[in-house]
Parts: structure tokens; C-alpha cells; sequence
């Protein structure tokens, strides 16, 4: 049995076999969900060999879609078309695999299932003890307490888990400039930033050389390459300059006061969750490309733990695609899934 993890949002699509392939692809579910069917029919064929799917999403909130039923839906058909007969299963917040038809019939429990998935299957990194996983990726950042591997959360729906912390709606690359700051530096002096989507948290990282640079890659707030040149004219238009008044110079202060707000929100997200735990983590696992940016917050606390990094584990692309790397895992021991 070999089967083949599906990890579906609204911006990207992750596929993952558990055995060390993995993939992330680029699909706006919100422009063309019509397309979403032949999309994964044709990551499927791309990726090893499968005889079995299996599926978690969050797409279902994308705005094409008039409630998040209708998205469980038409992700499911999508799925069911693209399996061209493959054996499929869908995971849900309760953490059960059910065949479509059953996710079918209660389909909130499919919505936004990723987060249970995932922390499902870090949970092995921390058996014993109270822990605390957190995923941080290019939409959003979910952090969700262990209690001896097994997941603990206070939520299990995007609202609710919004509200106690376990959900932060900001990532690394999608988030708007002008979501994260209110304000910033400009030559010394304090600037209202533009409420306009002129860049993009990616531009920030990109200007401070965390990600990588590619000049084929348009998926930008300006629909220009995804360079430093390119993002440090975009970070200019939030305090509306252009280049004849701001400078890389100017641009590190923009994209350093993305990151360390950024910082701050996962800061305080992490000690509403760790309030919440009958004890502190004595383990933090952590995972997603913007793992750094976890790090980062979590060292602040100061807390006497353990730091289990997927990336180092398991190599930054099952990183960043761990929902569907787990989700294949899982599917596997669970055999006749």
C-alpha cells in the first residue's frame, strides 16, 4: 500500500508520500477553484507511485466559496475525480480517516483538520511530559499543546482556535505589510505605513535574505519577480516612496519591524496557549519554512525545553510540507485506513 498525503489550502497545494518526498505547488483555490480537480490530477500523476490518498484542507475557507460546507464539497469532488478510482480517505478535527461520503455528512469536521494532523504525528517526538508544537507556514501559525504525544487543544475550529491562541493568521510570505504594521520607521522618524496591498511579509524576508530570491516566481503583491531589488521597491510604496526616496538601508528597517512584529504576535499567542497547560512544555516541536521565525519567539520566553526541529529532521521541504508528509505517515500505520 503506498499512499500519498494531500494537503489542501486555498493558496498551495502540499503532497507528501512519508517517505521523504514532498512537494508544495502553487494553486489559487480562490481564482480558479474550477481548476482545483485537474490541479491535483495532475500532482498525483507527478508524484511516486499510489495506490491510496489521503486528505486534510483548509481551502474550504477561500472566499469562492459561500460557506465552508460548500468548500468541504467541492474540494471532496475534486479529490474523488482526481483519484481516478484510488482508495481515499479524508482526516478530521476528531482525528479519525473517513471516506468521503462520511466527511460528507458532518463536513465541518473536515475544515482546517491539517493542524490535528500534523501535531498527530509530532506527537511520537514527545511521548512523555506535557509539549507544545508549532508550525509556522507562509499563511498562518498553529500552535497546539501535547499532553504525553497526544494532541490537547482547547479548540478544534478555526474561530475558536483563533480565539485561544492555537491559530495566528499570519505567515512568512502571504501576509499584507499593512496586516502586520501600523506603523514603522523612516529616516529615524515615525511613519503611518499605507493601508494598500502594495507588499507582502514575503518581500521582508526576501529583503533580509531568509528566503530565496526567484525571478521566474510572480506570485507578488505587484505581480513582479520575487527579488530583493523587486521587494525593496515594494516595501518602499508602504511609506509611499519610490526609489529616488528609500533605499536598502530604509527597506531593512520596513522588513526587520515585519519581523520582529511578527515575533511579538507569536510571543504572546505561545504564553495564551502555555497559560492553558496544566503544565509548561517541557518539549517544542517545531516545523513549516518559517520555523526560524518560531524559534525566534519561543526563545524569548526563556523557557527550560527541549527544541525537536522537523527541519533538521526531516530536511526543509517535508518541513514545509509536513501536514501532508504526516498525514501519509499516518495513514500508513493505521493499514486498512
Amino acid at each position: 500500500m503506498n499512499w500519498l498525503g494531500l494537503d489542501i489550502g486555498g493558496a498551495n497545494i502540499k503532497l507528501a508520500d512519508g517517505r521523504g518526498y514532498a512537494v508544495s505547488r502553487a494553486f489559487a483555490l480562490w481564482q480558479t477553484p474550477e481548476l482545483l480537480e485537474q490541479e491535483l490530477r495532475t500532482a498525483i500523476s507527478e508524484a511516486p507511485p499510489s495506490d491510496r490518498l489521503i486528505v486534510a484542507m483548509t481551502g474550504e475557507l477561500a472566499d469562492c466559496f459561500d460557506t465552508k460546507t460548500e468548500g468541504v464539497e467541492h474540494i471532496l469532488t475534486a479529490v474523488e475525480g482526481a483519484a481516478d478510482g484510488r482508495h481515499t480517505r479524508v482526516f478530521l478535527t476528531s482525528g479519525k480517516m473517513v471516506t468521503p461520503q462520511a466527511a460528507r455528512s458532518n463536513p465541518l469536521s473536515a475544515a482546517a483538520a491539517n493542524w490535528r494532523a500534523l501535531t498527530t504525528y509530532v506527537g511520537r517526538c514527545a511521548p512523555i511530559g506535557p509539549s507544545l508544537a508549532v508550525d509556522v507556514g507562509s499563511t498562518t501559525c498553529d500552535l497546539v499543546a501535547l499532553r504525553h504525544g497526544d494532541p490537547a487543544p482547547h479548540g478544534l475550529t478555526d474561530t475558536d482556535r483563533l480565539v485561544c491562541g492555537e491559530l495566528v493568521y499570519t505567515g512568512i510570505e502571504r501576509s499584507p505589510v499593512c496586516a502586520v504594521l501600523k506603523e514603522t520607521v523612516y529616516r529615524g522618524k515615525k511613519c503611518p505605513v499605507a493601508q494598500e496591498f502594495f507588499a507582502t511579509t514575503r518581500d521582508a524576508y526576501l529583503l533580509l535574505g531568509v528566503l530565496p530570491e526567484s525571478t521566474g516566481d510572480l506570485r507578488t503583491a505587484d505581480h513582479r519577480p520575487a527579488t530583493k531589488a523587486a521587494a525593496r521597491r515594494r516595501l518602499g510604496r508602504m511609506v509611499c516612496a519610490d526609489d529616488s526616496q528609500f533605499n536598502h538601508r530604509d527597506a531593512a528597517v520596513i522588513a526587520q519591524a515585519v519581523m520582529q512584529t511578527q515575533v511579538d504576535a507569536l510571543v504572546a499567542a505561545a504564553r495564551q496557549v502555555i497559560s492553558g497547560m496544566p503544565k509548561p512544555p517541557e518539549t517544542i516541536i517545531l516545523s513549516g519554512h518559517g520555523e526560524f521565525l518560531a524559534r525566534k519567539a519561543l526563545e524569548k520566553l526563556e523557557l527550560p525545553v527541549r527544541y525537536v526541529s522537523l527541519t533538521r529532521e526531516l530536511g526543509w521541504l517535508v518541513s514545509r510540507c509536513a501536514t501532508a508528509h504526516a498525514l501519509a505517515v499516518l495513514a500508513g500505520e493505521g493499514g486498512n485506513a
